[in-house]
């Protein structure tokens, strides 16, 4: 008899939040690798805002060098309300980020059957799309600084830095993605190449070049500014959009709005070649901490995206088609906190009920 494959997930809570959905998608983990006949041996980590207010410390160098040996990461959410803003996502976020070299960060933006969309007349038919943003570059690099700060002549400054090197393998792994996907064979860059104009030189020229050697897919550029409109407009319009880690922010929240909220929206921060770390895209919510009314559905999304690119991709899409059904016959009444007609260990129970069943 064959051993079961077995897969170390690094679990982090995090604040506020974090602790009761991780729990949820831990919940539905634990069902569907039982289903499909693997192991999950989930290993718990305490970073987060309660932790640093204690020790002052954020993210140790001794906890990235655990994580290297790790297969993957499960996040809940980080954000404390006692500790000012920026050192818990500089300290753990883009820490495991920059430090594991999770290039890419992949956002599914998806219409579920049954979720309010605010754009009139769009159905699950017409938001179906993926946003690819560079993870690991541009203006997040933190290269810059204050001149005479605090006086009136006070120079801020941020550098937007892009490599030939970021850039390529960015827009490679989009390529590739947009194969696999097969879907509308589409892949839009978006940038601001009309005023920033290195930098869209930049993305433009290399994705011209790796285009080439994928002579079946459609390569179409777009300004963000207008982008922001056609997802609105005509989100039908888009297959896989490729973009810069600043763009790529802003546009995937917009993106999640229309897919019915952070409640639903799951993130992947990805290192093709290593250690990849998934996460709901919404925050700690401290306000809703401890109540059991928000919805974990965004979690458990995130881990059934964790299976897929650990190349459990039955199990991946059974988490989906069970989301699906939760939300398409009505289980679920909205994803707004204390809305969902359930409390958020219900909404845990009820998905990994369908994922036994499917």
């Amino acid at each position: 008899m064959d051993k079961k494959k077995i897969y170390k997930i690094g679990v982090i809570p995090g604040d506020g939040i974090g602790p009761e959905i991780i729990q949820e998608g831990l919940k539905v983990l634990k069902v569907v690798s039982e289903k499909y006949e693997f192991n999950l041996d989930f290993i718990y980590y305490d970073f987060g805002g309660d932790r640093y207010l204690k020790t002052g410390e954020t993210l140790p160098d001794s906890a990235i060098e655990e994580f290297k040996k790790l297969d993957a990461i499960y996040l809940g959410a980080v954000g404390h309300p006692d500790v000012p803003p920026g050192i818990l996502e500089k300290g753990i976020l883009l820490k495991i980020r920059f430090e594991l070299d999770q290039y890419i960060n992949l956002r599914p933006v998806k219409l579920y059957p049954g979720v309010w969309c605010p754009l009139k007349d769009k159905t699950p038919q017409d938001i179906d799309y993926v946003v690819i943003r560079e993870n690991t570059e541009g203006a997040y690099c933190g290269i810059g600084g204050n001149f005479k700060k605090g006086t009136k002549d006070e120079i801020a400054t941020q550098l937007d830095l892009n490599t030939r090197k970021g850039v390529e393998r960015c827009i490679r792994y989009a390529f590739s993605f947009v194969e696999k996907r097969n879907r509308k064979k589409t892949l839009t860059v978006v940038d601001k190449a009309n005023v920033l104009t290195y930098s869209g030189d930049l993305w433009r020229r290399v994705a011209q070049e790796i285009g080439k050697e994928y002579p079946s897919i459609k390569l179409d550029f777009a300004f963000v500014d207008a982008t922001c409109m056609w997802m609105v407009k005509n989100p039908e319009w888009f297959d896989v959009i490729v973009t810069n880690n600043m763009f790529g922010d802003i546009i995937t929240d917009l993106g999640a709005i229309t897919q019915g909220g952070l409640g639903i929206a799951a993130g992947g921060n990805i290192n093709p070649e290593g250690v990849s770390m998934f996460e709901p895209i919404h925050g700690s919510a401290p306000k809703y901490k401890g109540k059991n009314v928000v919805s974990p559905i965004a979690t458990i999304s995130a881990g059934g995206m964790m299976l897929e690119i650990l190349g459990e991709e039955k199990a991946s899409l059974t988490i989906e088609r069970a989301i699906m059904k939760a939300t398409g016959e009505g289980f679920i009444k909205s994803l707004e906190a204390g809305k969902m007609g359930m409390s958020t260990s219900e909404v845990g129970d009820l998905i990994a009920k369908f994922v036994e069943e499917i």
